[in-house]
């Protein structure tokens, strides 16, 4: 790093990468100075985009960059193992997309191989870096509502999307539950931790990816938690909390939250809501910006997505993968 700046690298140059991208670039203290992709055009027109000085047609020589601080790898979660595992060997920091990898075997040798490195690694888990999700958070914690006894959280995409799409592809990794379903998973595990139990179900598409799955989650506290995902239904994106003394509704877009409400026995309902300047984008900074801490802090993890925990969930969705029979072409 600079004296001034944390120097990025981007690895893929879809979606989710132009809108990091997109929010780094509005970070004063974070430069992005070089992007690849696998194709040389692509990464051309990526960094002509955001005025990014180097454009790489192949991952290695992103990976050697050695004035590259740090690697945001957004590619599809298939090749999450071999990207960030790249990255890793020749000593780069990483920030991996979510899902982390296909399943909980690669995502502990990403682990590993971080550790033994000594480099920095995080799942880019945005959720838990939302100012107003911390703040459900810290509530819950301090027994706001009391113990907690069920949690909920959904996301569903209306779709229709053709068998062509990324999220049918089982080569990719697709289906709703690596795509969204790690999302109210990582909610339940943010709030309860670990589950000692889980029973799913999932509609499989032609192709062999969950097309809707459904978990009940459980715990030895008696705590239980109802996830679910789906590319065929565009549900609320809700959430919510329930403990022995009280209740948390996230009404809409629960792992970007404008607002919660928090119901307390015997007092008035009180909204909790997030700065007016925060929008989507702005979950992503708030992502890097903790990444940036860490880095100057001297830190290989982050405590607010520790690296046992992707592994839980890691786990969880792999439970939840074997009960529904989705397993995908590069798993023996």
């Amino acid at each position: 790093m600079t004296a001034k700046n944390v120097r990025w690298g981007i690895l893929a140059t879809g979606g989710i990468a132009t809108a990091f991208t997109g929010a780094l670039v509005d970070l004063p203290d974070a430069e992005v100075v070089a992007v690849a992709s696998r194709s040389e055009a692509s990464a051309r027109a990526f960094a002509e985009r955001f005025g990014i000085p180097r454009a790489y047609g192949d991952w290695n020589a992103l990976a050697n960059d050695a004035e590259v601080d740090v690697v945001y790898v957004a590619t599809p979660h298939a090749a999450h193992r071999a990207a960030a595992g790249l990255c890793l060997e020749a000593g780069r920091n990483v920030l991996c997309e979510k899902a982390f990898t296909l399943n909980a075997r690669e995502a502990e040798e990403l682990v590993a191989l971080a550790r033994e490195r000594g480099s920095f690694l995080m799942e880019a888990m945005w959720m838990y870096c939302h100012p107003l999700v911390r703040r459900l958070k810290a509530l819950v914690d301090d027994g706001a509502i009391g113990e907690v006894r069920t949690v909920h959280a959904d996301f569903g995409l209306a779709g229709p999307f053709p068998p062509s799409h990324r999220l049918r592809d089982p080569a990719q990794g697709g289906g709703a539950l690596l795509d969204l379903g790690v999302y109210p998973v990582s909610f339940a595990h943010l709030l309860l931790g670990e589950p000692a139990e889980v029973s799913a179900r999932a509609v499989l598409s032609e192709e062999g990816v969950d097309l809707q799955t459904g978990a009940v989650l459980s715990w030895a506290s008696g705590a239980l938690a109802t996830v679910h995902c789906s590319i065929t239904g565009d549900t609320p994106v809700a959430a919510s909390v329930t403990g022995s003394a009280g209740r948390i509704d996230i009404p809409d877009g629960f792992f970007f939250p404008e607002r919660f409400v928090l119901h307390r026995d015997g007092c008035d309902p009180e909204e909790f809501t997030a700065d007016p300047a925060d929008g989507p984008r702005d979950t992503l900074r708030h992502e890097a910006t903790e990444v940036m801490r860490a880095l100057r802090a001297g830190e290989r993890q982050s405590p607010l997505v520790p690296l046992d925990g992707t592994l839980a969930v890691m786990r969880t969705l792999d439970t939840i993968r074997s009960q529904t029979a989705v397993r995908y072409p590069t798993e023996s």
